[in-house]
């Protein structure tokens, strides 16, 4: 009798101990490089604002402090360049005036290359309402351990037309390390973003393609999102050719945040959006998920009749959930012409993430497998045509993706009719010659 409570015991024991390893918090990374600053704050600020049409500001190489931030506006030929990315170090360490590092707006034919961007309140680097931007070669960080208190976007390049983003590392943002948003006709190449909530974003964006990065080590790997109350609404975003991997960082979104709600261990998330190719792409060993499909709806929490709490205001450009997001009656919430093809999937975890419900659905429906393709299956009122033909807006399709582990969740019904059958998305998406 003793010796088989012992053995009782010890099962316990062992399972506790199972329990405990998987629910506990990965620990959160640092990056501390080495620096000695040197004061050039006046010379530099003077630069910029003196800064004529068609001018070079060549930043010289050392490691630099700045107490407020540089500021270009309405300027057009500007070439911003440093000696390089380990060589020009522009640091905001307890910056007292201005949440960005650098802030450009309103320009056209600019060029910023070159050099590193650290530590701003805020955004490292912000762009808006320019044209014709190339960012190449950039390094925006923030030091020492990864928190909320780092600034929202490392690169933030937004209300853009004709912009490349290349060469890039992207470390320790709370919302997005490469985020473009309601811009047109990007390319996002040969980056690297790690130790961010979410490592490359496309957000409400138009002819966007992002190829060739690597993204790894953050909460979520690729986001593109269509969100709702904005400007414009994104579609025709085509992404291959990259390598996402071991995105399963603990989510320090701020609260509130809509990547506050993105599960750690999630690949790629598509949301809302339309018109989305990912083909050809590497994507393994996340937690939670290696990819899904998914509807705005999924994020907005239940309607609950108690009084509404009055939400805190957010960091600028932060976005919230919006429960309201049906009186946007020109945002469909829902994704579609989703083209899933050619990818490599793979995962060396046997057990999904227990700290999100993502990952507890898995134990309870799918046999606790992690999933490779999610769908979750919440279809808008116009789903079906008359002739009770899937509405081609709203297709979605899977193929030559390998052997694969598929999930219709079925989440509009709670789950009810929870589907590994892949069948009815084998098909395919023909799109535009612009994406």
């Amino acid at each position: 009798m003793i010796l088989r409570l012992k053995a009782v015991l010890t099962i316990m024991s062992v399972l506790a101990l199972i329990a405990f390893l998987l629910l506990k918090s990965p620990t959160m990374p640092s990056y501390n490089p080495d620096r000695d600053y040197l004061d050039m704050e006046i010379p530099i600020l003077r630069a910029f604002i003196t800064a004529q049409d068609s001018s070079v500001i060549d930043l010289p190489e050392g490691h630099y402090l700045f107490s407020q931030s540089l500021i270009l506006d309405g300027k057009k030929n500007i070439i911003l360049r440093g000696k390089g990315i380990e060589k020009t170090v522009l640091s905001f360490k307890g910056q007292k005036q201005g949440a960005e590092g650098i802030r450009i707006s309103n320009c056209k034919n600019l060029t910023i290359e070159n050099m590193s961007i650290e530590d701003a309140a805020g955004d490292n680097l912000k762009i808006t309402d320019s044209e014709n931007v190339t960012i190449r070669n950039i390094r925006s960080a923030w030091t020492g351990k990864v928190s909320t208190q780092n600034g929202a976007y490392a690169l933030y390049p937004v209300l853009c037309k004709n912009l490349l983003i290349e060469g890039c590392e992207a470390i320790g943002a709370s919302d997005a390390g490469i985020y473009v948003g309601q811009s047109q006709n990007v390319t996002v190449k040969n980056n690297k973003a790690y130790y961010n909530v979410a490592g490359i974003e496309s957000e409400n964006s138009s002819q966007v393609e992002i190829f060739n990065n690597e993204v790894y080590q953050n909460t979520g790997g690729l986001l593109i999102f269509n969100l709702p109350h904005l400007t414009v609404y994104g579609e025709n975003v085509k992404a291959h050719n990259n390598y996402i991997h071991d995105n399963n960082l603990r989510n320090f979104g701020v609260k509130g945040s809509i990547v506050s709600s993105v599960p750690r261990g999630s690949g790629v998330i598509i949301m809302a959006t339309k018109k989305v190719a990912l083909f050809e792409n590497k994507i393994e060993n996340h937690k939670t998920i290696n990819s899904s499909i998914v509807s705005y709806e999924i994020y907005v929490p239940p309607k609950k009749k108690k009084k509404k709490k009055k939400k805190k205001g957010l960091p600028n450009g932060v976005r919230q959930v919006e429960n309201d997001y049906e009186s946007d009656t020109k945002y469909s919430a829902y994704p579609g012409k989703i083209f899933i093809y050619n990818n490599q999937f793979k995962n060396k975890h046997w057990f999904p993430a227990l700290d999100n419900d993502f990952g507890k659905l898995w134990v309870y429906k799918n046999w606790m497998k992690i999933p490779d393709i999610a769908y979750d299956g919440i279809l808008p009122k116009d789903y079906y045509t008359k002739g009770q033909q899937i509405n081609p807006e709203y297709k979605v399709c899977i193929k030559n993706n390998g052997k694969i582990n598929f999930a219709a969740l079925d989440a509009a019904n709670d789950f009810n009719e929870f589907s590994n059958d892949v069948g009815n998305y084998e098909c395919e998406v023909e799109f535009e010659k612009s994406i």
